[in-house]
């Protein structure tokens, strides 16, 4: 039988690449022709680091601002999915830099429903792991309504399980606007003993 992760199972591409070193000044991100991706994350992005703060996600684990692993170093969207959410929402578009993404995506179908662990092998053999689907939150539905402030169907409601994901440097590298991208699935099975 062969190993699970012997065998990529497709290819998409990075179509852009975003970065922003200042968080104070603003959520969105610039583009970019190129990334570094160091083991503390992309090189002078404000999400980088080896450690970050807790928060609401990890609130039921520990206290507020404990030191934890960062597995949120980049985040990760699809031009595909981008298109659904304006297209919900009743917008013309909506820009990775608004949802503060680093890494967009052409030619993966249904980006956010990656399972956690799936290896993206960026074309310079740098790799990111997933972590988990990054939901909708309201500061960056802030930031869309800075740019359409008239009544939709709001960024939180449509953007679910299309807002893309997050992610951690596992090698690091430089990646490129237009590298190739290798997925690498690991075989999933569902807990049995979760309940419904």
């Amino acid at each position: 039988m062969p190993h699970p992760l012997s065998k990529a199972p497709f290819v998409g591409r990075a179509k852009k690449l975003l970065l922003s070193a200042d968080r104070e000044k603003s959520l969105e991100k610039a583009e970019v022709t190129r990334l570094e991706l160091l083991f503390s994350g992309i090189k002078s992005d404000f999400h980088g680091g080896l450690t970050r703060k807790s928060d609401v996600r990890t609130i039921k684990q520990y206290p507020r601002d404990t030191d934890i692993r960062n597995v949120r170093q980049l985040t990760i969207v699809s031009e595909e999915e981008l298109a659904e959410i304006a297209s919900l929402m009743g917008i013309p578009e909506m820009k990775a830099e608004w949802l503060g993404a680093n890494v967009v995506t052409a030619g993966i179908p249904d980006l956010t429903m990656l399972t956690p662990s799936t290896r993206m092998q960026f074309s310079s053999g740098a790799t990111i792991v997933i972590d988990m689907e990054n939901f909708p939150c309201r500061q960056v539905a802030d930031v869309v309504a800075q740019h359409h402030p008239e009544p939709n169907a709001g960024l939180v409601v449509s953007a679910i399980h299309k807002r893309g994901l997050t992610a951690w440097v596992e090698r690091e590298g430089v990646i490129t606007a237009g590298d190739e991208i290798v997925l690498w699935v690991p075989q999933q099975r569902l807990y049995a003993h979760m309940g419904s």
